[in-house]
């Protein structure tokens, strides 16, 4: 359980309007009689981590945390919001309930969710949260979500299970994770209508693949250009094509590129045109590189590098920009060509690394220029001088 003094007023005016060094407070030692420095350091702590990710929370009085620990597997609003749209029901089990963000968003589209937790304390504060968010219809539980389900028919089962400790640093498999869902994948299915299953981007999706049965669909969710999850979506029996589904939430909005898994395509390749691309995120994780050449009309710069090019300007899902000047990798050339001390610099399918070229060519980070080094369709290292779009 949590400690309910935490929720006293002047406790949670403390917490919310706290500035400074909380090191400080814990040397200094807690201003309240019934509420220990430390508790209220992991409130202030916490509260602050999910500003951006959390707003919801953040903004919300009486709302509790968790150690930070807790908060870093949880998912995003953004992308907690995102699950629901994939999936429909009444019923919903959450096996892997944590502090309850995902449970939350469900709860507003599902009559039931049951939010499954061992964690006592975790379970508690998310019940307690669920209650200041009014959300009547999620029901928390002290169980293993995995065994709570089995016997047990839902409409969903969803699941976030999360990486052991001792697996650190070696190959990611999802029978590394707890709960080890490959190990029960045939009886989860028996249980619903859809599983939804949340992975690290880490994951590989061949290896998830091999490890997985009735696939349907997989979406490749990033925000601002960086891979946040993985959603599988299974349903017993469906032999369907598998769909691929990325899309890359912007601040302009959402980048969506869709494709079938092993779909058959060509690339089409030549030297720099007028403009250039650069694939966000989401879809480099995805490997669809020849099929975005095929579906989007747009050349590749080489196999190996995953830049593409044009003379006419396409609606492109990630960076866009036009092509000043081609300069090839040479001394003499780059000297006469770096007429700027400040540019980006990106690299693909190029044997020097962004420190090494910066170091050598005295080019400090920022500005407007922007400069990607490459190897052309003819083999050639090129540096490409751009403006983005």
């Amino acid at each position: 359980m949590f400690n309910k003094a935490l929720l006293n007023s002047e406790v949670q005016d403390f917490i919310r309007n706290f500035e400074g060094d909380v090191s400080k407070l814990a040397f200094a030692g807690s201003p309240f009689e019934n509420v220990r420095a430390q508790e209220l350091i992991q409130q202030i702590e916490s509260r602050k981590r999910v500003e951006k990710k959390l707003p919801t929370w953040f903004k919300t009085k009486n709302i509790l945390f968790p150690p930070k620990l807790n908060l870093e597997q949880t998912s995003s609003e953004i992308t907690a919001e995102y699950k629901t749209s994939l999936v429909n029901g009444k019923t919903i089990a959450d096996i892997t309930g944590g502090f309850g963000v995902d449970s939350f968003f469900f709860s507003e589209k599902f009559r039931t969710v049951h939010h499954f937790e061992t964690n006592e304390t975790l379970s508690a504060l998310s019940e307690h949260n669920f209650e200041v968010f009014g959300r009547k219809n999620i029901r928390c539980l002290v169980k293993d979500g995995l065994q709570a389900v089995m016997g047990n028919r839902y409409d969903i089962i969803y699941a976030d299970p999360s990486r052991r400790h001792d697996r650190k640093g070696k190959v990611f498999f999802l029978a590394d994770c707890e709960p080890n869902i490959p190990e029960n994948i045939s009886e989860i299915v028996k249980q619903c209508d859809q599983f939804l299953l949340k992975t690290s981007p880490m994951l590989d999706i061949s290896v998830g693949l091999n490890e997985l049965q009735d696939v349907s669909e997989i979406h490749i969710v990033a925000i601002d250009n960086e891979v946040k999850e993985l959603l599988w979506l299974l349903k017993k029996g469906d032999s369907k094509e598998l769909k691929i589904k990325t899309i890359n939430f912007t601040k302009l909005g959402a980048e969506n590129f869709d494709f079938i898994w092993n779909e058959a395509a060509t690339a089409k390749y030549s030297l720099p045109q007028k403009y250039l691309y650069e694939p966000n995120a989401a879809i480099l994780k995805s490997g669809a590189f020849d099929l975005i050449s095929e579906k989007l009309k747009v050349n590749k710069l080489h196999k190996n590098t995953h830049l593409y090019t044009s003379e006419t300007l396409v609606d492109f899902p990630g960076r866009s920009f036009s092509i000043e000047k081609v300069i090839p990798y040479s001394k003499s050339e780059m000297r006469a060509a770096l007429s700027f001390k400040k540019a980006n610099i990106t690299t693909r399918n190029f044997p020097e690394s962004v420190e090494t070229l910066r170091k050598k060519w005295k080019i400090t980070d920022g500005g407007d220029v922007y400069l990607f080094f490459g190897t052309n369709m003819e083999d050639k290292k090129e540096m490409l001088i751009c403006s983005k779009i």
